[in-house]
């Protein structure tokens, strides 16, 4: 899925802003993605106990569209990697799109906790375990 003009340009922006924690992807040298990841849950999606548990939350995925090498999954399984290694029980991760929503539900294994109204828009709140991931192709 590719990223709407402007919105690379906002998340390259805020690599290495103070207090907006960007993960950066590369690839051959080049920068193929990025997610956001916030160690506080939004008080708005989650409830006040899952905000309680140590988790992380993804924001602003984005990847470089490339054939076959799905850089968002492994993104989302370098976060699971991530958590489970820095202690925490879950990865969160929300989506104002339905069929990401239902991609992220059916492909990568992230469970809908629920649907909220944001903004006049709908949001789709998932979760999955912090789970190690030994066998994932990148480090940091």
């Amino acid at each position: 899925m590719s990223a709407p003009k402007g919105i690379a340009e906002t998340l390259a922006g805020q690599v290495g802003e103070p207090g907006w924690p960007v993960w950066v992807m590369e690839r051959d040298g080049v920068v193929a993605g990025c997610t956001t990841v916030l160690t506080e849950c939004l008080s708005w999606a989650f409830t006040e106990a899952e905000c309680a548990e140590p988790s992380l939350f993804l924001a602003s995925t984005w990847t470089l569209p490339a054939e076959g090498a799905r850089l968002g999954h492994v993104i989302a399984r370098w976060a699971l990697d991530h958590a489970a290694r820095t202690g925490r029980l879950h990865v969160r991760r929300g989506a104002f799109h339905e069929r990401l929503a239902r991609y992220y539900c059916q492909v990568q294994g992230w469970t809908l906790l629920r649907e909220v109204q944001r903004r006049d828009r709908t949001g789709y709140i998932m979760s999955r375990p912090a789970q190690r991931q030994p066998d994932l192709p990148v480090r940091g």
